[in-house]
């Protein structure tokens, strides 16, 4: 299926943040309705990766949203792949506030629900620290599930200026109790290393959050096919691509009705 981007600046409470949005081109259907996702970038912003990366769930059938994380500080602009780069989205990560981002999370659901394209049904996903940010945006209760690959800082780092992420308490408060989650990691991660992994693992399984959890032979950003270092990894990238768009079409596409809890207990038979 084809594509076509275009962009929204919509208005926070600081500055207008660009919102590129990627869309199936299909000109015959002029009335079409589609799911829609947040695709939340890593410290760099709207890359060529993260761009590509939105363009393929788009292909799928999906009206994509891709948020400019730092509009108050870079505006729409990616930052180079370079020591600069990553000196410069890690200092300004810390720099913004949780509850700004949280703001520019609630925005784009807000701007997806309001486009006619949009079939009211929400998901979202994210890489590195879009990753956290996906798994912030599915505190909203019109989202139904996020993928979540690599996410930093869940585990207790600074997320925001003077402030702990308080993910893992928002967790155990049930504030996913409607949402379905996909995380990814690598094993060889040392973003997200072992204990924090068990962690975040241990405060869902606790909170009853219904989450499919996937650890893998592989590094921090092993997704990314450019500029990886080295890490980039194209079959188990095609792997975590087709778990999320199963998730993605049984949560966003097929109409289920609503969830129930009670599915009783699991027969213990070969």
């Amino acid at each position: 299926m084809l594509t076509k981007e275009s962009h929204v600046d919509i208005q926070t409470s600081s500055t207008p943040m660009r919102v590129f949005i990627i869309e199936p081109n299909l000109p015959k259907y002029p009335n079409a309705r589609f799911p829609a996702v947040i695709v939340w970038s890593e410290i760099y912003q709207v890359t060529g990766p993260v761009s590509r990366f939105a363009h393929q769930i788009a292909s799928q059938g999906y009206l994509v949203a891709a948020p400019s994380i730092y509009h108050e500080f870079e505006g729409p602009a990616a930052l180079n792949y370079d020591e600069a780069g990553t000196d410069r989205g890690n200092d300004l990560k810390i720099q913004k506030l949780l509850s700004a981002y949280d703001e520019d999370a609630k925005l784009c659901v807000d701007l997806l629900l309001s486009l006619k394209q949009c079939n009211g049904r929400v998901g979202t996903t994210g890489m590195c620290l879009g990753g956290h940010l996906a798994f912030r945006t599915a505190f909203d209760s019109r989202v139904r599930s996020a993928a979540c690959f690599f996410p930093t800082d869940i585990h207790g780092e600074t997320l925001g200026k003077n402030k702990s992420s308080d993910s893992l308490a928002r967790v155990a408060n049930g504030d996913l109790q409607h949402a379905e989650l996909l995380c990814f990691f690598g094993k060889q991660d040392t973003h997200v290393p072992r204990a924090g992994r068990d962690k975040i693992r241990k405060a869902l399984e606790d909170a009853d959050v219904v989450v499919s959890w996937c650890e893998l032979q592989a590094q921090h950003a092993f997704i990314r096919d450019t500029s990886s270092k080295g890490r980039y990894d194209a079959a188990l990238t095609s792997v975590c691509f087709a778990q999320m768009m199963e998730m993605f079409h049984r949560t966003l596409v097929l109409d289920l009705g609503e969830p129930t809890r009670a599915s009783g207990a699991v027969e213990h038979v070969c």
